[in-house]
């Protein structure tokens, strides 16, 4: 019988082996005591991209002091790094504080994404999908009115990060549409017009500028006058009147 060095056998298979290595690479115990080896510690260990660091800067910057005090030098300064190198990132300040919004808008398409793929009828669906769209934007004035100025400067400016979000709500709100013709509850007979349709009634309630000028307005106000837009939208798309 082979022999084995004392103690070789005591050792759980699983343990890592002394020195702190294991068979999938080095491995470290996080905070919480959990053994991270191999991609969970290379997830672990890597540290925040450039940009990233650059956005959560600028993020707190724009929240505090507001978008027309935001600087690009105070923020590379604080990302300890020169305004030059911001610029390899973000061509412009502009650029930069859109990207924020942009991060924002992120999350709104994909709350109205969930709307418009939601096992519902279809009416019932662009009536939630236009109050979501609506409630989102006044309840990020509220909170974070410097989020909302650069959101509604960039859709007033028709800026790209205002374009490609109007694009993507067009294609929501189009598939949605789609899907009542397809299923009986539309009746259109232009397609282009309806959807026009649809965002020129709901402009005062959707458009940020709009809800700006509305900001003094008691919630429930808004709220009633939005739904009896929504009931003529959707009275219009479904008798056929487009």
């Amino acid at each position: 019988m082979p022999r084995t060095r004392p103690g070789a056998d005591s050792r759980d298979e699983t343990d890592p082996p002394r020195g702190g290595r294991s068979r999938a690479g080095a491995a470290r115990l996080s905070p919480e005591g959990q053994l991270l080896v191999g991609p969970a510690l290379r997830a672990r260990a890597a540290p925040p991209s450039a940009d990233a660091r650059l956005l959560a800067i600028a993020t707190e910057h724009l929240r505090r002091l507001g978008h027309r005090q935001v600087t690009v030098v105070g923020v590379a300064a604080e990302a300890g790094m020169t305004h030059a190198n911001v610029y390899r990132y973000f061509p412009s300040k502009t650029a930069l504080v859109d990207a924020v919004a942009g991060r924002w808008l992120r999350e709104v398409e994909t709350e109205l994404a969930a709307i418009a793929d939601a096992p519902d009828p279809a009416d019932d669906k662009l009536e939630r999908l236009l109050l979501a769209l609506s409630t989102l934007q006044r309840e990020v004035l509220v909170r974070d009115p410097h989020l909302f100025a650069v959101h509604r400067d960039a859709t007033v400016e028709s800026r790209p990060i205002a374009r490609r979000h109007r694009g993507r709500l067009r294609a929501l709100v189009e598939r949605v549409v789609e899907e009542g013709i397809n299923g009986g509850a539309f009746l259109l007979r232009d397609r282009e017009r309806a959807l026009a349709f649809i965002f020129d009634a709901s402009h005062r309630f959707v458009h940020p500028a709009s809800i700006q000028l509305d900001a003094e307005v008691p919630r429930d106000l808004i709220e009633a006058r939005f739904g009896a837009v929504i009931r003529a939208i959707l009275r219009v798309l479904r008798t056929g009147a487009l």
